[in-house]
């Protein structure tokens, strides 16, 4: 089986083309490809799939085998595996995905290859029942919410997956192997959710650390990103238009007033291409 290693502000996946490549179970083959000592090594897989809606559609696994609705990094990686590959030549870029069909507004370098690409993320969900939080009320907004040892508050979105985003003044002091698993499978979240903690520098600038659902930490997360910018300008502390300083680079995040869709800005890059024999 050929794969391709690519990754986005250090949000690394594996790619198979199912174009060429049939996967008849990728949740298997998500948890032990990305073993990083025993495997190829990423925060999980991501397969890359003709599309009967789009011009390609996208399956997301973390590490762990679970299927996610949608990566924002590993997204603008399936618009560059696309294009760079010949699969499409569209631009702007349209990828399904379990959270629907997502617009990319190609970025392209001076060999002609795409080097990033601007993200409509869509419209962020706020209605806890449909995040889902098992909270019976309009909005999550600065709520308490405790750990074992400590309590919270907290901002919660989806961005066609679950994220719990929590503003503090040093990121760098959370203990986030600690809170993370924690957070994550805390009972009111039924479908488990990303953790973030976001320190503010302006309204303009946050750098933010992720706790992510079925993988752990990750050196970025673009929806999370998304959420952080919307969790923000709820909360009353950021602009609407941010630089996400994230483990594995930067992110600029904007929540239009226009129409209300958060659009997600960043870099994606091959990394390796290979085979797989077990």
């Amino acid at each position: 089986m050929r794969f391709t290693k690519m990754q986005g502000a250090g949000n690394d996946y594996v790619y198979v083309d199912c174009f060429d490549e049939q996967i008849d179970d990728p949740a298997a083959l998500a948890r032990e490809i990305s073993d990083r000592h025993f495997g190829v090594g990423g925060d999980g897989l991501i397969l890359v799939m003709p599309s009967e809606s789009a011009d390609v559609r996208m399956r997301m696994f973390n590490s762990d085998g679970s299927e996610g609705e949608m990566c924002g990094n590993g997204i603008r990686c399936v618009a560059k595996y696309t294009w760079d590959h010949g699969r499409s030549k569209a631009n702007p870029l349209r990828v399904e995905t379990m959270s629907g069909i997502k617009t990319l507004d190609l970025v392209l370098g001076e060999d002609g290859n795409v080097s990033g690409a601007t993200v409509d993320m869509g419209e962020p969900v706020l209605d806890p029942l449909e995040i889902p939080v098992n909270i019976p009320q309009k909005r999550i907004v600065d709520l308490p919410i405790r750990t074992s040892k400590q309590a919270f508050l907290m901002t919660c979105v989806s961005m066609g997956n679950p994220h719990l985003v929590i503003f503090v003044d040093d990121v760098a002091g959370v203990p986030l192997e600690e809170v993370g698993p924690e957070l994550e499978t805390n009972a009111l979240f039924p479908e488990r959710i990303n953790v973030h903690f976001a320190q503010v520098h302006s309204g303009g600038e946050v750098t933010v650390r992720t706790w992510e659902r079925g993988t752990g930490f990750t050196l970025a997360c673009g929806t999370g990103a998304s959420a952080v910018c919307v969790a923000g300008v709820l909360a009353g502390k950021t602009d609407r238009k941010i630089t996400a300083h994230l483990c594995g680079g930067d992110l600029e995040l904007e929540w239009r007033q226009a129409d209300g869709h958060v659009y997600m800005t960043g870099p994606a890059a091959e990394v390796f291409t290979g085979e797989w024999n077990r």
